[in-house]
Parts: C-alpha cells; structure tokens; sequence
C-alpha cells in the first residue's frame, strides 16, 4: 500500500515539474494586446486555473528560472501594510479556490495608496519584470517596473 502511494505521489511530481518546465523554457515572446508595449515571456492569464497555480508555486520554489523575464498575470489585488512600507501583490487561488499563492509587484508610476490602488479583493492585470531581493534572512519574489492594465 505505501509503495503503491508513493509511486503515485513520484508521478504527480513528475508531471507537474515537466509541466512547468516546459513552460517556463518556452523562448518564444507573447506579444500582449494594444495596452501595453512590452513582451511577455509568461502570460500566465492564458493558463488554466490550475495550472497558473502551478506555474507561480514553480516561480516561488526556483525563482532563478524566471529572473528578468516578464511576466503577466491576473489576480486579486492584496496589500500588507507593513510599518516601513506597503507591499501590494496578485494572488492566485488554486482550482478549487482553498489555497493563494500571490506574487508581489512594484509600480513603475508612483501611486498614493489607498486612493490611486485597486480596492482589496478586485481582480487585476499586472505585467512586470520577474525579480527577487532579500528583507533580512529571507528571500521574496516580485515584479517590478509593473503596470495594471485596465
């Protein structure tokens, strides 16, 4: 019985990193509607719930695979009110909507938070640049140079 379940778990493990691994090594450019003049290299708006999910738990895990390139992705929009600064994020919910995982993002524009922000919960758009830093010990991951599309 446990063989049988770990076997199971191994080939789940395995579909889901050759999944995103072809995603993420696909080299070809997404050009993104008139809105915006930049290229995408991950539109995740053009994945199933599932596997967008996925796809930004892959971005978390192995951060490196992603770095520089740029990223779209629709979500709700979240904000932690730190007390040396605001962090504003897109989180994902997983298919069955239990479970978020969110990518934080930095504006190009400077905006006055709340009143030039998305209220909490409402879906955005956010393109950005993939790129990671370090609060203390921990590493997090962000777009930066972001835009909202409308």
């Amino acid at each position: 019985m446990k063989k049988s379940l770990l076997l199971m778990l191994l080939v789940c493990m395995l579909l889901l990193s050759g999944c995103s691994a072809a995603l993420s090594n696909n080299s070809e450019s997404v050009r993104l509607p008139a809105s915006s003049d930049n290229l995408c290299d991950v539109d995740l708006t053009v994945l199933s719930s599932t596997m967008v999910y996925s796809e930004v738990f892959q971005m978390i895990s192995a951060p490196e695979s992603y770095l520089g390139k740029t990223v779209r992705m629709r979500g709700s929009f979240a904000v932690y009110e730190g007390s040396s600064r605001n962090y504003f994020a897109c989180l994902i919910a997983d298919a069955t909507a239990c479970c978020a995982q969110g990518i934080e993002f930095v504006l190009r524009d400077h905006r006055v938070y709340p009143a030039e922000y998305p209220e909490k919960g409402e879906e955005i758009t956010v393109v950005g640049v993939f790129d990671v830093y370090k609060e203390g010990s921990n590493q997090f991951c962000q777009l930066v140079d972001a835009v909202i599309e409308s």
